[in-house]
């Protein structure tokens, strides 16, 4: 008897329906019996593409990394090393709104008790923030950061993003600055606390909106 195929488009649907069953209910919500009646399969499915429910959620973590992998790629460099790392904050951003549920998971693996979430899994997405890492160390070799470990750098930046899209995610950013504005301020200070002169950061801020209305 031959094992069955994967359906890529099923395997789609569970971790889209699983990550919205957390996000929602949390993880006492994420059940076999749940996750099959909302993409309309059988239980049997989750253990056909994914072994498991431990497999599952591990799997969402990942999908959720390679998704956000996917969309930072899209930022080319450019002679403006800070316009391109507004540009990746950007697609960071788009990233988070466009699969809030994915998000969600990926950065709340830890409160997922009684599924086997490693720390490696937890620390697997870290590959990501390479493409701002790199952008980080081209501002500072053009003289518009001070000196400074990059990876430092990045990171701190990935942290005050993360908390802008976190809130933005949960409603908290409208009156009486909206998400939008907050957004484009907090780029704008991020840059000048790195070592950026203020004029050149609104510069280079201008240049980041119009790659991003080229692509609107």
């Amino acid at each position: 008897m031959s094992p069955r195929r994967i359906d890529p488009k099923l395997t789609t649907a569970l971790l889209e329906a699983a990550a919205s069953l957390v996000a929602e209910e949390g993880v006492a919500g994420l059940t076999t019996r749940r996750l099959a009646a909302a993409v309309g399969t059988s239980t049997t499915a989750v253990y056909t593409h994914f072994g498991g429910m431990d497999n599952l959620v591990r799997a969402m973590v990942h999908e959720g990394f390679a998704r956000l992998h996917r969309r930072m790629s899209t930022v080319r460099a450019t002679a403006d090393a800070v316009a391109d790392i507004m540009a990746l904050g950007t697609a960071y951003r788009a990233n988070a709104l466009d699969h809030p549920q994915l998000y969600q998971v990926m950065f709340g693996s830890a409160a997922l008790g009684g599924f086997a979430i490693t720390d490696g899994d937890r620390q697997h997405g870290r590959y990501t923030l390479q493409p701002l890492v790199e952008a980080v160390a081209r501002a500072t070799e053009q003289g518009r950061f001070r000196p400074g470990d990059p990876l430092l750098v990045a990171q701190t930046m990935w942290i005050a993003l993360h908390g802008l899209v976190s809130l933005e995610l949960g409603g908290y950013l409208t009156d009486p600055y909206d998400a939008d504005v907050c957004f484009e301020a907090q780029l704008c200070s991020l840059m000048v606390g790195a070592g950026d002169d203020h004029e050149a950061a609104c510069l280079s801020s201008r240049r980041a909106r119009r790659r991003r209305s080229a692509h609107a």
